[in-house]
């Protein structure tokens, strides 16, 4: 995969036990104009406090992320480890040190190996290529069982431009940008409010609408990187090049954030929980957030039970009134509640359904036109195990 202007490594450096990949670059060939979320947990790691002062110039050329070691809760030593990664990639580089902006993922509360690190620096300058897009989405892996990667193309004002994305993250998933890392790159040139405005705009129906465990890391960051390559007028906002943009964005965002939840820690299942008919689409996300995080709604997932009870006790304690007499519940169409009163004649159908690995379940409040979505995993034996040694 190749995105003009871009340019990528991947290389091993000692971090990992496992010898495996856990240093990247990513490189635009000149200063790309930049948009970003990070995490809203108030713990926020180095590279976080690091990179939210860099976005202040909304340019940004080069991203230095390191995994195995997420450099949270380092205390100053952390910020000063974060800023010198970003310095020596730029002297490696050759650009200016405020347009590199650091990311890093793994265990928390372990400072950054320094030495392992400026030795990856030096190996990831090393071998910079076009071609190796791949090679940096899969040094930024942690826990996970495979790359996330996307693309697609466009065309804007008469001119062919491409989108790309890699992403990670398997465990600690919640909405407010999920518990992740993601790189979104075009060779498109946008106005920098524009590129904001589509970054926030298809974030909230994609990364912010998936959940694994409803925890939220110390170091999620988004960033998306237009560095204008393509030669096509900037994007403006209000434009019909807007429209078409963010259509793409949020496309391949979404392609994202659901091999996230595919590749949730020890997820047998993908789930979608759509509310429809709430008075307000904050309501019904609420609702469809609620159930999807309920232990006992994601257990009877793992177990393929249809066990309609959970649903509808975690639907009522969302906080949201409703009127019971008017819920309905169906798996995939097979509809196990009916104006609140169970179906119990569906069952078997329904257990059928949750056999599959990936299904849905809608939820009909009868209250309004407004809907909303939350995708989310099961809770199995795997997941506990894993976080249950997750240091050891």
């Amino acid at each position: 995969m190749r995105v003009p202007g871009f340019k990528f490594a991947g290389v091993a450096c000692g971090i990992k036990k496992s010898r495996r990949k856990d240093l990247a670059f990513i490189l635009s060939e000149r200063p790309a104009t930049a948009a970003a979320l990070f995490t809203t947990n108030w713990v926020r790691a180095a590279p976080v406090i690091v990179g939210m002062r860099r976005m202040r110039r909304g340019l940004i050329q080069a991203v230095v992320i390191n995994s195995g070691v997420a450099n949270a809760c380092t205390g100053a030593q952390g910020v000063r480890d974060a800023e010198t990664t970003c310095r020596e990639t730029a002297l490696r580089l050759d650009i200016d040190p405020g347009l590199v902006l650091p990311s890093s993922t793994g265990l928390i509360g372990l400072p950054l190996p320094m030495d392992k690190i400026l030795s990856g620096i030096e190996k990831a300058a090393a071998v910079l290529s076009d071609g190796s897009f791949f090679q940096a989405a899969r040094a930024i892996l942690t826990t996970d069982r495979f790359i996330k990667t996307a693309s697609a193309s466009c065309r804007l004002a008469g001119k062919q431009v491409v989108v790309a994305g890699m992403a990670k993250g398997a465990g600690m998933i919640a909405p407010k940008v999920a518990t992740m890392l993601a790189y979104i790159l075009t060779d498109a040139a946008v106005e920098p409010r524009c590129l904001r405005a589509i970054l926030r705009n298809a974030a909230a129906k994609t990364f912010n609408a998936v959940t694994v465990d409803g925890d939220m890391s110390t170091n999620d960051t988004v960033l998306f990187l237009a560095n204008g390559v393509a030669g096509n007028p900037p994007v403006r906002s209000g434009s019909r090049e807007e429209e078409v943009l963010l259509n793409v964005v949020k496309e391949l965002m979404g392609s994202l954030a659901l091999k996230l939840v595919e590749d949730g820690e020890g997820a047998t299942k993908v789930v979608e929980v759509r509310v429809q008919g709430s008075r307000s689409s904050a309501e019904a996300r609420k609702i469809a957030y609620t159930v999807a995080t309920s232990q006992l709604v994601k257990a009877a997932f793992f177990g393929e039970d249809p066990n309609y009870g959970r649903i509808m006790a975690a639907i009522g304690r969302a906080e949201v009134p409703i009127k019971p007499e008017r819920v309905d519940v169906s798996f995939d169409g097979v509809t196990v509640v009916k104006r609140g009163v169970g179906v119990n004649s569906t069952e078997q159908e329904a257990a059928r359904v949750l056999k599959q690995p990936s299904f849905s379940v809608r939820i009909h409040l009868r209250q309004g036109k407004a809907s909303a979505s939350v995708w989310t995993s099961d809770l199995s034996h795997e997941y506990v195990r894993i976080n249950s040694a997750y240091r050891t």
